[in-house]
C-alpha cells in the first residue's frame, strides 16, 4: 500500500484524506505547466514573423521555419534536464523540483513577453524548458502515493490538468495578445505597443507565482529519506549522466517499448503544434482558412475541453471496463485520423475542422494516461526507479517535441509553395504514417506488471 509518508502540514487527517489532499495542488501545477506551454500557440507564430522581420529575414520558407525553431527550443532544454532533474527528484525529493519547475515558469515567461529579438526569445524559452520538469516529477509523485488500482485515475487527473491547460492557455494568448489595439485603456500605453504579447506572459507568470505560493505552503513531499536513491548514483545522474540514463531505461523489457510507443507518438502529435497555425491563418486563396490568433485560441479551447472530459471523468469507467492496451491503440489511431485529416478542410466548410480536432484531442485523452499507467506498473513491478524511469520517458517525450517541430516546420518550409504530393499537406500525411508505426509497435507490446493482469495482450 503506497501512502503519503508523513509532513508536518498534513497531521491531524485521516489517510483518506492525505492520500487527496496533494493531488489538487499537483493538478494545480501540471495545469500552470501546460498554460504557460500552450499560452504561446495563437501569437508565437505572428510574434515569430515581427522579431524575424525586424531582423530582415522576409523569405516566407525562413520566416515559418524559426516558427519551429522557437518552439522546439523550449522542448531542447526540457529533452536536455528533464532526466537530470527526474534522478535529482530520487534523491532530493518530489517536491524541490516542483518549486524549482514553478520559479522558472514565474521569470522566463516573463522575459519572454519583453523579447525584442530572435536570440532574446529563444534564450528566454530555453532557460524557462531547462527548470521544468514537473511533468515527470508528478507523475513520481502520484506513484508514491497511489495504490494500483488508483493510478490510472489519477494520471488521467494529470491528463485533465493537460487538457484544460491546452483549453485555457491558448484561448488567454489570442484573448491577450496586443491588447493595445484589441483591448485599449488601460492597455494602450507605450509598453504594451512595443511588446504588444507581454500581457498573455504575465498572465501565465502570475500564475506560476500563485502555484508557487500553494506548493510551498500545502505540497508534501512524499518521498521519505529512506527510500531516496544513494547521494553518489543521483548525483553521477544528475551532473553528467543523463544520457547514460536513457540508454539505460532503453535496456529495460517492456518499458523500452512503451517508452519508443510514447516517442512516436509525441513526434506526430508535435508535428501538428506550429504548423496547424500556419495551415489556419494562410489566405483562403492559398488553401487555409483565414483565421485569426482569436479563432486559433477558440479551436484550441475545444480541443483542450474534450481532452478535459476524456481524461477527467471517462478514462477511469473506462479503464475499469477495457484492457489499457487496447486503449491505446484506440487512441492512437482516432489521433493519427485527426491530425493527418486537418489540411483537407475547406475555408467554405472550416467548422470541420471540428471533427479533425476532436479526433486528435479524444486519441491524445485515451492514450497518455493509459500509456503512463502502463508504464508506471511496468516500472514497479520490476522494481525500477519510478523518477529515473519517468524522467527518461519525458526526456524522450521532449526529443520527441523538438524534432516533430523542427521536421514539420522544415517540410512546411519547402512544401507550402509546392504542387502536386509536395504541398501543405506533406507534413500532416507524414505525421499519420508516424501513428501507424506507433500502432504496429503496440500490437507487439507484452505487459509483465500490474497492467498486464488487467489487460489482454494484443
Amino acid at each position: 500500500m503506497f501512502q503519503v509518508p508523513y509532513h508536518p502540514r498534513m497531521t491531524g487527517m485521516s489517510l483518506s484524506e492525505q492520500q487527496k489532499s496533494p493531488m489538487g495542488i499537483l493538478f494545480l501545477v501540471v495545469l500552470v505547466d501546460m498554460i504557460g506551454f500552450t499560452i504561446v500557440i495563437p501569437f508565437l507564430t505572428y510574434f515569430v514573423q515581427d522579431l524575424a522581420s525586424s531582423e530582415g529575414i522576409m523569405d516566407v520558407g525562413k520566416r515559418d521555419l524559426w516558427v519551429g525553431i522557437v518552439i522546439a527550443t523550449y522542448s531542447l532544454a526540457q529533452f536536455i534536464f528533464t532526466p537530470v532533474l527526474g534522478s535529482l527528484s530520487d534523491r532530493m525529493g518530489r517536491r524541490p523540483i516542483l518549486m524549482l519547475g514553478l520559479f522558472s515558469n514565474t521569470v522566463f515567461f516573463t522575459v519572454f513577453g519583453l523579447s525584442r529579438s530572435l536570440s532574446m526569445a529563444l534564450v528566454a524559452r530555453f532557460l524557462a524548458g531547462a527548470g521544468n520538469g514537473n511533468i515527470a516529477v508528478a507523475r513520481a509523485y502520484i506513484g508514491d502515493i497511489s495504490e494500483p488500482d488508483m493510478i490510472a485515475r489519477r494520471m488521467g487527473m494529470i491528463g485533465a490538468a493537460f487538457g484544460l491547460g491546452f483549453m485555457i492557455g491558448p484561448f488567454i494568448g489570442g484573448l491577450l495578445s496586443d491588447p493595445a489595439n484589441s483591448i485599449g485603456a488601460p492597455f494602450d500605453g507605450q509598453l504594451w505597443i512595443d511588446n504588444p504579447y507581454l500581457l498573455p506572459c504575465l498572465f501565465s507568470s502570475t500564475l506560476s507565482l500563485v502555484s508557487l505560493t500553494l506548493a510551498i505552503t500545502r505540497l508534501p513531499e512524499t518521498l521519505p529519506p529512506d527510500s531516496r536513491s544513494s547521494s553518489d548514483g543521483s548525483l553521477f545522474r544528475g551532473m553528467g549522466g543523463m544520457m547514460t540514463n536513457l540508454v539505460k531505461v532503453m535496456k529495460f523489457p517492456t518499458v523500452s517499448t512503451l517508452i519508443s510507443i510514447n516517442f512516436l507518438f509525441m513526434v506526430g502529435f508535435s508535428m501538428m503544434h506550429g504548423t496547424f497555425i500556419l495551415f489556419t491563418s494562410m489566405a483562403p486563396v492559398d488553401g487555409g482558412l483565414g483565421w485569426s490568433e482569436l479563432d486559433n485560441g477558440w479551436i484550441f479551447a475545444f480541443i483542450g475541453l474534450l481532452g478535459v472530459i476524456i481524461q477527467g471523468g471517462l478514462i477511469g469507467p473506462l479503464s475499469d471496463r477495457f484492457s489499457m492496451s487496447h486503449l491505446m491503440i484506440v487512441g492512437t489511431l482516432l489521433c493519427g485520423v485527426g491530425i493527418a485529416s486537418i489540411p483537407y478542410v475547406q475555408h467554405d466548410v472550416s467548422w470541420l475542422i471540428f471533427a479533425s480536432s476532436a479526433g486528435l484531442a479524444i486519441g491524445n485523452g485515451l492514450f497518455s494516461p493509459t500509456q503512463s499507467s502502463v508504464l508506471t506498473f511496468e516500472a514497479k513491478s520490476l522494481g525500477y526507479e519510478l523518477g529515473m524511469v519517468m524522467g527518461a520517458q519525458e526526456g524522450f517525450g521532449a526529443l520527441a517535441r523538438i524534432i516533430g517541430p523542427l521536421f514539420a516546420a522544415y517540410l512546411w518550409s519547402r512544401t507550402v509553395q509546392g504542387t502536386g504530393l509536395w504541398t501543405y499537406h506533406t507534413c500532416f500525411r507524414i505525421a499519420g504514417i508516424i501513428f501507424v508505426l506507433a500502432i504496429l509497435l503496440q500490437l507487439r507490446l507484452r505487459l509483465n506488471g500490474e497492467s498486464g493482469k488487467e489487460s489482454r495482450t494484443l
